[in-house]
């Protein structure tokens, strides 16, 4: 029996069953797979099977521990770093008041960046025909009100001014020769009164004698030629009445003559004088001044050069400017005129500027652009509408700034 059980059999096959002892409990898939490997004597022998059995119990039990295992861990931080808990905490609660308190100051302020520098440019042209003898400024000079932009030769209108004068002079002498002549017939109408006032106690005494004398011939106490020499008389007085009263009246019709040509004369006076002053228009036209503080810029006019009416020399933009901000329709819910506004211009970071809501223009931009659109017709998308608001400044920047330069506005509406 001995020979039978050696010892190259016996150990064998202590090594064989004694991996079973300490496996863990497998479950039915792994005991299959176990079942199908019992013939396979080199994965029993080797004992490959334990480490991927351990394994697997592990990960069955993993996910009901992972919960726990981070309570703990995060428990465990905690008692271990106190303060810098606490301070996350803290920081945790002022970036949520700062949001909140962010939040609460936003809403009462509307911006926009689709803003821009604006202002009412002179477009400076000529409005006389003539020869420019100067220009006395440069590009983007600064003029005062009433400067000298362009002069164009003045001797042409100089003498048409001269001219008109000279017309208007000769008005006024002839309107003076009417009034004098009108005094004159008044003193000739004075004279024919008076003339008329002697007619008259000439025919009362020739009417008086011829009495005395047909009373004389009645009576036989005088003679017939005396009684026929006062009827003569008194038919020359009464003529002589009726002459001088005639003569008054043609003295009195004669005035009114007089006065229709001083009418007439003062109607010409008054046309002399309109061309003079359209003279002297056309003189001053050929000087040139700004309207208003500005810049001269956009210079196309030289000396030597013939300027024709409607012709553009410069463009003059004056100091006066303001802000141009395209809101959305959206943000003019409580915007309204007075409202302050802090300005900031691109062209100077980290400066403000003050100013103010001026108006609203009525109407959207779109609604007062070239080709407004028509939504009646074809198909139709909604779009927010911009519409333009002036915001004009407090007091003038003191930096320079022009037309078209970017700017973000910011409006306290609450």
């Amino acid at each position: 029996m001995r020979e039978l059980w050696p010892g190259k059999y016996i150990a064998p096959m202590a090594r064989r069953f004694q991996p079973l002892e300490f496996q863990m409990p497998l479950s039915q898939s792994e005991l299959m797979d176990g079942q199908s490997n019992t013939a396979s004597p080199e994965r029993l022998d080797t004992g490959r099977d334990r480490p991927q059995a351990k394994s697997d119990h592990v990960s069955d039990h993993e996910p009901s521990q992972k919960p726990a295992q981070k309570t703990e861990r995060a428990r465990g931080l905690l008692r271990r770093h106190p303060y810098a808990a606490l301070a996350a905490a803290v920081a945790v609660a002022l970036l949520a008041a700062g949001g909140v308190m962010w939040w609460l100051h936003a809403r009462n302020y509307e911006s926009t960046d689709d803003a821009f520098i604006d202002a009412r440019n002179v477009y400076v042209s000529s409005q006389v025909v003539g020869a420019i003898t100067a220009v006395p400024v440069t590009d983007n000079q600064l003029v005062q009100t009433g400067g000298l932009l362009v002069q164009i030769d003045p001797r042409d209108y100089q003498a048409a001014v001269e001219e008109a004068q000279a017309q208007v002079a000769q008005a006024n002498a002839a309107i003076g020769n009417l009034d004098a002549q009108i005094e004159a017939q008044n003193a000739r109408i004075d004279q024919a009164e008076k003339q008329v006032v002697q007619t008259q106690a000439a025919l009362t005494f020739a009417q008086q004698e011829n009495a005395r004398a047909q009373d004389l011939v009645k009576r036989g106490a005088g003679t017939e030629q005396a009684a026929q020499q006062n009827v003569s008389n008194l038919i020359q007085a009464t003529a002589g009445v009726a002459s001088a009263q005639a003569n008054a009246v043609a003295a009195q019709k004669q005035i009114p003559v007089l006065q229709a040509q001083r009418l007439s004369a003062a109607a010409q006076l008054k046309q002399m004088e309109a061309v003079l002053q359209h003279a002297r228009d056309n003189l001053e036209r050929t000087r040139l001044t700004a309207p208003e503080p500005g810049r001269a810029t956009q210079i196309s006019a030289a000396v030597g050069a013939l300027a024709q009416p409607g012709q553009l020399l410069m463009i003059f933009v004056p100091e006066n400017k303001w802000v141009t901000a395209n809101f959305k329709e959206t943000q003019l819910t409580l915007m309204r005129p007075g409202q302050p506004a802090d300005i900031a211009i691109d062209a100077y970071p980290g400066r403000i500027f003050k100013g103010h809501v001026d108006s609203v223009q009525a109407g959207s931009g779109a609604a007062f652009s070239l080709l407004p659109p028509q939504n009646a017709t074809g198909n139709y998308v909604k779009v927010v509408q911009r519409v333009p608001v002036k915001i004009v400044f407090d007091h003038p920047p003191d930096v320079y700034i022009g037309p078209g330069m970017s700017v973000v506005p910011t409006v306290k509406v609450r």
